[in-house]
């Protein structure tokens, strides 16, 4: 589990600086790097982003 939550974490980390950029600068990290936002591998990525941001609410249980 230690594993998957690191994995979770740095995934919102990637989704977070993310949004960070696309809010100053109006520029897609991930779309930027991988083709653009429409791509298959950043799909994927930003699919995964969402469902490591899902899963850390779990983690809520183990902090409160």
């Amino acid at each position: 589990m230690k594993n998957l939550n690191t994995i979770a974490l740095l995934l919102i980390i990637i989704g977070g600086l993310n949004w960070l950029l696309f809010g100053l600068f109006q520029w897609d990290l991930v779309g930027g790097l991988f083709g653009g936002m429409d791509s298959a591998f950043a799909r994927i990525v930003y699919v995964l982003v969402g469902i490591a941001a899902i899963y850390s609410l779990t983690l809520f249980k183990k902090v409160t």
